[in-house]
């Protein structure tokens, strides 16, 4: 709908910042004469529509294409409001309380970011202080405090999701959240799952669980239930399929004029891929989500009313707010009416900071003013805000700080503006270094340790200190760390460089570590007793195959970086995605220099995501061979209790290793190049991404999803089913739902939403107020998107919370017993796959797994309760779940190999 009606307002890429800028008139900026055609903000309030004409540049991607039209998104209004679930009511009985006495401005004031840096966090509202509602500090992000003094670094949702172990993802989640509200965090941007994973190469990967829709679904909410039990709301993002880097922004195009990249899907490809764990998100009561920067079928996610009215707000129940990521905002008039609740960092892009320009803030005030935009639209958008506030006791000064955040995103001085892009107004304490990490480091080092997956052994592991006493131990790569190394252990600004050992991969994800134990240090420690020589430079291979000569064990550290778009590491020219899925920085040339000279040799892989191991992997000198992901502050001690046996590797690969990035198919490769103006990536593939994709086309991965070895053994026998309840089709009637809350509110005074004419504007600040009456102008109100007049019909799918209350109770009961054959005490991970679709048109997906620990010798049995939602699959006909006909398939196994897995069914 939006793409089509509003094709002559598209934006393209700002021109580059030489070109030279002058204020025009009230509320508009015009780019200087020059270029060959005039770029113009429209920012009337009585458009709220931002209008950019294309600039000339030298480079121009090929033409718009039929893919496009192919590709367009319906309509859905009105935009659903909140308060329609028994769990929310008592918090939207006092939102809308609250919000009822508040005034325009400052419902206004509470879902506009107040400007980019212009907060002690990356995102800040205003307040509405008449009522004492505070301004909402938002921080980044999925693995740890960004900006934030004496926090703890932890490891990558990748590595948790390599856990599979629901205990670890909430504790992670609680730790987090709980050191979150300690420094006066309202809103902590995390967890992540969009992007999924369905590239292997794409850059932010690794702030997500894996690729797998079930086990992203249950690490999100195990997170996002840890988070909130703390009392901070939880993010849910990237709200949806921003799945690359490469022309996710207007800014990042490197100098091409284009629009975002599309990402275009069919229905039952998005319900069972990546909307699934948004539901489970939504059914864990999660307090805010994040809309993406790239399009959906061609119209922007954060303007998106198919996915954030119908999907999110209709069909998933959601009861929290929308905000939009960074500078993702790109209308202003449709994107509040297709369901966006709060703008964030309140600019428009980030080169406005420091000019106040908005597509809210003022421009709201005066769409509301000219019934633009309904007022009961902004009272729900208010509402929403302060619902979750007080769905997490943040209104409790006994459980969440009144003084607000006690640190400074922009400076470590403890003293400076509080309005930091300012440069003027009020000044005092900023950061009052606050150590909130308590003994968080213990549930970090657990996580590293079990998310580290040991792929291949011959026998070589563990490596028993005493045994190699007084022996030479060699270990070699950069990636092995060394403290005294400079900028040490904090690389480059946001870790936007591939340098040391690798915990975390780059971007607004990433976070300053309070230390960071380097593998060397740390086995320097655990070998105490034995000759440790250690060579980091990748470069120096004459070198290392002359010291692998004279060790009894040999270890070869070699890694792979990714991160954000807006970062290109310098050491590598790594633009956000990876470029292929080889080790960096000449790692494979590294192992085989080891291994060519030293017969019992261990390689080590610090990774952001999967990595081609071909090059080495069978050498008859690779011994042993673990994937530690991203293990954070914690990364050497961890994998020393790994490498010495003091634990035993319980990790699961939440991927699969390919032999080469072609063997993902063609769905699982990065677009570098544009296509079109507007980039159209249609996702073809459909639900054969990852492990599904190698089975659909019998193609032999390198390691299978969910594999993972140990120092024991493990046996898997007595596989059942059983029915608990009787199947059928569909779930049963949509209940119905909870009125929401009414709001009695009516427009002001226009003299009561203008500028006061003594207040000092602070440079920069996003302010509620409107400069003149004229501001508001026109009277007739602006026609609203096509289709808003034509109310849609709420999904049969939806009812709760995460969806129809039925699609979560319990269908089937799946039983099997787990006996420890081996010496050692471990964990092994039973893994239940379900053949989701009709007869013939159906994928084998996981859809349940259990972690058990068990004693040598100790058997238990392991049960797996299967969901309605777990057996079935999207039926586009009938916009709903659908239970298939006759006996659905269920696998037992411990990873998604079918040579492994046992067949039932019921």
């Amino acid at each position: 709908m939006d793409a089509e009606h509003y094709a002559g307002e598209k934006l393209v890429r700002r021109p580059d910042a030489k070109t030279k800028k002058r204020r025009g008139g009230a509320g508009k900026l015009v780019l200087a004469a020059g270029l060959c055609a005039a770029a113009v903000y429209a920012l009337s309030g009585s458009g709220l529509h931002l209008r950019l004409r294309m600039p000339c540049h030298k480079g121009h991607p090929p033409p718009a294409t039929d893919e496009a039209a192919k590709w367009q998104t319906e309509g859905w209004y009105p935009s659903p409001r909140g308060g329609t679930v028994p769990s929310w009511a008592a918090s939207y009985e006092k939102a809308a309380a609250l919000v009822e006495k508040m005034s325009l401005l400052e419902k206004v004031n509470i879902t506009t970011g107040t400007g980019w840096q212009q907060g002690l966090c990356v995102g800040n509202t205003g307040p509405a202080p008449s009522v004492g509602f505070p301004s909402l500090c938002l921080q980044d992000g999925p693995l740890g405090l960004r900006f934030a003094d004496h926090a703890t670094a932890w490891p990558a949702a990748l590595t948790v999701g390599a856990t599979w172990n629901r205990e670890l993802m909430y504790k992670r989640g609680h730790g987090h959240g709980t050191e979150a509200r300690n420094k006066g965090v309202h809103v902590l941007l995390g967890p992540s799952m969009g992007p999924l994973g369905r590239m292997p190469a794409g850059g932010r990967n690794w702030e997500g669980f894996g690729p797998d829709p079930y086990l992203q679904g249950v690490a999100a909410a195990q997170t996002i239930r840890g988070i909130q039990d703390a009392g901070v709301i939880a993010t849910a993002k990237h709200f949806i399929l921003n799945e690359q880097e490469h022309f996710r922004q207007l800014e990042e195009w490197d100098g091409l004029e284009g629009d975002v990249i599309s990402s275009n899907v069919d229905d039952r490809t998005m319900h069972e891929m990546y909307l699934w764990p948004f539901a489970d998100s939504v059914h864990a009561g999660v307090g805010s989500v994040m809309c993406s920067y790239n399009q959906v079928n061609n119209t922007y996610a954060c303007g998106n009313s198919q996915t954030l009215n119908h999907l999110l707000k209709d069909e998933l129940g959601f009861q929290g707010f929308v905000q939009s990521d960074w500078f993702a905002q790109r209308r202003g008039l449709d994107d509040v009416l297709a369901g966006l609740d709060m703008n964030m960092p309140g600019n428009i892009f980030q080169h406005d900071a420091g000019t106040g320009y908005t597509l809210f803030g003022g421009n709201l005030t005066a769409a509301v003013m000219n019934s633009s935009i309904p007022l009961s639209r902004l009272d729900d958008m208010a509402t929403r805000v302060v619902a979750a506030w007080y769905q997490m006791g943040q209104d409790d000064p006994e459980k969440f700080p009144a003084e607000g955040p006690n640190f400074s995103s922009w400076t470590d001085d403890e003293t400076g503006y509080l309005h930091w892009a300012a440069n003027e107004g009020p000044q005092g304490t900023v950061n009052k270094y606050v150590d909130v990490q308590a003994d968080h480091w213990t549930t970090a080092r657990q996580i590293a340790v079990e998310g580290t997956v040991l792929v291949k052994n011959t026998g070589l592991l563990p490596l028993r200190p005493d045994a190699y006493a007084e022996q030479n131990i060699g270990l070699y790569g950069e990636d092995a760390g060394a403290d005294d190394q400079k900028g040490f252990p904090n690389f480059c600004k946001d870790r936007g460089c591939n340098v040391g050992s690798l915990g975390s991969g780059w971007g607004s994800g990433a976070v300053e570590y309070p230390h960071f134990h380097t593998p060397q240090a740390a086995l320097r420690r655990a070998f105490n007793g034995s000759a440790v020589t250690a060579i980091t430079d990748n470069a120096a291979l004459p070198a290392i195959a002359e010291s692998a000569r004279n060790q009894s064990v040999c270890i070869a550290f070699v890694n792979s970086d990714a991160g954000e778009g807006y970062i290109t590491d310098p050491t590598t020219g790594v633009a956000g995605d990876r470029a292929d899925l080889y080790a960096q920085k000449g790692g494979d040339a590294l192992v085989l220099a080891v291994a060519d000279h030293c017969r019992a040799t261990v390689v080590v892989v610090h990774a952001v995501g999967p990595v081609v191991l071909e090059r080495w992997i069978s050498h008859p000198s690779v011994a042993a061979v673990l994937l530690a992901h991203l293990p954070g502050q914690e990364s050497g001690e961890a994998l020393a209790a790994l490498l010495t046996g003091a634990v035993n590797p319980s990790g699961k690969l939440p991927y699969t290793v390919g032999k080469s990035l072609s063997s993902y198919g063609p769905g699982g490769q990065i677009m570098y190049t544009p296509n079109a103006r507007t980039p159209q990536q249609t996702f073809e593939e459909g639900r054969e991404v990852d492990y599904r994709y190698f089975d659909a086309n019998n193609i032999t991965p390198r390691f299978a999803f969910g594999f993972g070895l140990s120092y024991t053994t493990f046996a898997v026998s007595d596989a059942a089913v059983v029915a608990l309840a009787e199947k059928s089709p569909f779930p049963p009637p949509r209940p119905e739902m909870l009125a929401p809350p009414r709001v009695e509110s009516k427009l002001p005074a226009m003299k009561d939403v203008l500028f006061p004419q003594l207040l000092k504007r602070l440079r920069g600040y996003i302010y509620p107020y409107l400069s003149s009456a004229a501001a508001a102008a026109p009277a007739v109100p602006l026609p609203p998107p096509r289709e808003y007049d034509t109310p849609r019909e709420p999904s049969p799918a939806g009812g709760g919370e995460g969806g129809h209350p039925a699609l979560w109770e319990p269908m089937a009961r799946v039983t099997a017993t787990v006996r420890n054959t081996g010496k050692m005490a471990g964990a092994e991970v039973v893994q239940v796959y379900v053949d989701v679709g009709p007869a013939g048109d159906s994928v084998r997906t996981l859809r349940g797994f259990e972690k058990v620990f068990l004693e040598a010798g100790e058997e238990r049995q392991v049960v797996v309760v299967l969901k309605r939602r777990d057996v079935s699959y999207w039926d586009t006909e009938a916009g709903n779940w659908r239970v298939p006909e006759g006996v659905v398939g269920v696998w037992v196994g411990t990873s998604s190999s079918a040579e492994g897995l046992v067949k039932v069914g019921f």
